[in-house]
């Protein structure tokens, strides 16, 4: 997910989408911790992308 998408996207559907990808982190890590995770290198983009969101509505938030 690139900054500008996450950009263009309100308030809201940033919630949303952290909420998302946080469930999907934790069936990442849940697969990760069975040995069913195929490419261990998606848990970390899945890290990022939440901190992008993170820092984007802050960023919104300090405009406002």
């Amino acid at each position: 997910m690139k900054a500008k998408e996450i950009r263009d996207m309100t308030p809201a559907e940033l919630e949303s989408k952290m909420g998302d990808l946080k469930k999907d982190l934790f069936t990442l890590r849940m697969q990760h911790a069975t040995n069913q995770l195929d490419n261990p290198k998606k848990i970390d983009a899945v890290k990022k992308d939440i901190a992008r969101i993170k820092t984007i509505l802050r960023e919104k938030e300090n405009q406002a």
